[in-house]
């Protein structure tokens, strides 16, 4: 979930830099790359993903 996040800032980023537009004073292009890699780091600690663990529910009966 993090990961889509961050690819969704990372192309607003991208785009407002190429358009050389601006947000206002507090958000601005480098307000949002570190955003993204803010949530790219939060998806490889493992936060957010769909896995929670394994439960006993997932082993197989012989």
């Amino acid at each position: 979930m993090f990961a889509i996040i961050a690819a969704v800032i990372f192309g607003l980023a991208l785009i407002l830099d190429l358009a050389k537009a601006d947000l206002g004073g507090t958000i601005t292009t480098m307000t949002l790359i570190i955003a993204g890699l803010l949530c790219v780091s939060l998806h490889m600690a493992g936060i957010g993903t769909a896995v929670r663990g394994r439960s006993v529910a997932w082993r197989r009966r012989r």
